[in-house]
């Protein structure tokens, strides 16, 4: 019996999961934001040596995940898999990053979700007893992913107000059975929502539904409020994205306003650094969690918070042959104590 479900979507764990350590690495722009003072790391240049934006990604990735290992209490041999995905066709930034790690890899794919998604099924593996640690990680860069679903930067296109700035960057957490958190303690998988956006330049459109299905369905399977967190953030919404799921949720009476914020929207400065409507990729809700809130949530500024990475599932193909682009957003409930 499935006797650790609440209600259709949300699953609550018996013993959860700890975060123990987490890593973070972000490219220059990311660097000059609000938020540089929480990564570890930032790039001089987007291409950091290599000779390829996909290789740089890759590179981003891999290193991130070795800062992780060398910052926590655990050796390589310790890790029983690395759950990882990437924006690149077949997740090559991961394939290629983890490859040479001799660690148990399972690949995945949720768009800018994959990081909350990472989070989920990491915390089923370690809270099933099926692992003792468990990394999360995912990537993204500005570069490599225009010139995959939308244009070379050499093409100098110009970019509606309505797109978002692919964060470069990757995030990285360590889950353990052993801990002193902050903890995972439940867990609210999204549903794919399609209404029937076909602007790949206005992603925050598309995912909003997503975001708000998720959220809405998380508070009724749970039975909580929006009081019960200190910060409800969704993953790289943007300042449009965010503004539709206010409205929906609001039509709803589910109120979030006063606790609602974007990782898109935290990372770079709207006004300083002309990033139209917010940051994206998985990227985006990685860094700013293993960089900003994980930290925040350790010096006790945050105590539980609705972490909400949402996703626009397309492709340069779907998008060419004029498909709608689907949207999906995973909650994670991550709070200071185990109750």
């Amino acid at each position: 019996m499935a006797n650790k479900r609440l209600g259709t979507q949300t699953v609550k764990f018996d013993n959860p999961p700890s975060i123990v350590a987490t890593a973070s690495i972000v490219g220059p722009k990311e660097g000059q934001g609000p938020l540089r003072k929480f990564f570890d790391e930032i790039l001089n240049d987007e291409l950091w040596g290599e000779k390829s934006w996909e290789k740089a990604e890759s590179k981003v990735l891999r290193e991130t995940l070795n800062k992780l290992i060398s910052s926590s209490d655990k050796k390589t041999s310790d890790i029983n898999y690395v759950l990882a995905g990437d924006l690149l066709n077949q997740c090559i930034s991961s394939n290629y990053a983890i490859r040479e790690s001799n660690i148990p890899f399972l690949g995945l794919y949720g768009a800018c979700s994959t990081m909350a998604e990472s989070l989920s099924l990491g915390s089923i593996i370690v809270e099933g007893g099926y692992a003792d640690n468990v990394i999360c990680v995912t990537s993204s860069h500005f570069c490599s992913a225009e010139k995959q679903f939308r244009f070379p930067l050499e093409l100098g296109t110009q970019r509606p107000l309505s797109s978002q700035w692919t964060v470069t960057g990757s995030g990285a957490a360590l889950l353990s059975s052993t801990g002193n958190g902050p903890y995972i303690t439940q867990i609210t998988t999204g549903k794919i929502i399609d209404m029937g956006i076909r602007d790949a330049h206005n992603m925050g459109a598309a995912m909003a539904p997503a975001a708000a299905d998720t959220i809405y369905k998380h508070f009724e399977d749970t039975g909580g409020i929006p009081a019960d967190y200190d910060l409800i953030i969704t993953g790289d919404l943007g300042y449009i994205g965010m503004e539709i799921t206010n409205e929906i949720l609001i039509k709803q009476g589910c109120r979030i306003t006063d606790r609602f914020n974007d990782c898109g929207a935290m990372i770079f400065d709207r006004e300083r650094q002309d990033t139209h409507a917010g940051g994206s990729g998985c990227g985006c809700s990685a860094t700013v969690f293993a960089g900003y809130l994980y930290k925040e949530m350790l010096s006790g500024n945050l105590n539980r918070i609705l972490f909400v990475a949402t996703g626009a599932l397309m492709s340069p193909t779907s998008i060419q042959q004029g498909e709608s682009i689907p949207g999906i957003a995973h909650a994670v409930t991550i709070q200071k104590t185990r109750g």
